[in-house]
């Protein structure tokens, strides 16, 4: 089962505030925590695309191959099917 964390939460559980986790977070990985995350997911549903797994878009946390979808083409510029054929082509050279 996975948890999910709220920077609220995690401000009020060490004693800061809403902001201040964020603002060390930004600091310490030059990103928003959801912008982090949504990268962290595109990489994991890429490396999965690439070793040919199936529902990838659960695997990394997202509700629907649509989400997934979506959210991939915004990051890479292609489709994931798309983007996998191309990856299979540039690694196996004719």
């Amino acid at each position: 089962m996975r948890t999910r964390r709220t920077l609220e939460e995690l401000g009020r559980r060490v004693g800061l505030s809403r902001s201040a986790p964020h603002e060390r977070f930004v600091a310490f990985t030059g990103l928003p925590p959801m912008q982090y995350l949504t990268h962290w997911r595109i990489q994991c549903g890429a490396r999965l695309l690439r070793e040919g797994s199936a529902d990838v878009a659960v695997q990394v946390g997202y509700e629907s191959e649509a989400a997934f979808a979506r959210a991939f083409r915004r990051a890479t510029g292609l489709p994931p099917e798309t983007w996998r054929r191309q990856q299979a082509s540039t690694s196996h050279p004719p």
